[in-house]
């Protein structure tokens, strides 16, 4: 599992010089699922939160600077949370 900043870092990195606006950010229980449901994009990359909290706090950010989604879903803290982007 990742750290909230270690995830941050890593999303920050991965879109580099691109804008917010054209990547997609969510959350999911089953990345593997998820990614299917999205028709498998290309630029897919996922991290395993410490905490649910972490990544809907992550997930928020992200959105508030422009990227694509939505906040909500059927998750839960039982089970490993992961973040999505693409």
């Amino acid at each position: 599992m990742a750290s909230k900043a270690s995830i941050v870092a890593a999303i920050e990195s991965k879109i580099s010089t691109t804008k917010y606006s054209i990547w997609r950010i969510g959350l999911t229980n089953d990345p593997k699922q998820r990614k299917e449901d999205w028709e498998n994009p290309k630029y897919w990359s996922q991290w395993a939160a410490d905490s649910l909290s972490d990544a809907q706090d992550i997930e928020s950010d992200f959105i508030n600077k422009g990227m694509k989604g939505g906040t909500g879903g059927d998750l839960s803290s039982r089970y490993t949370t992961y973040v999505y982007v693409f």
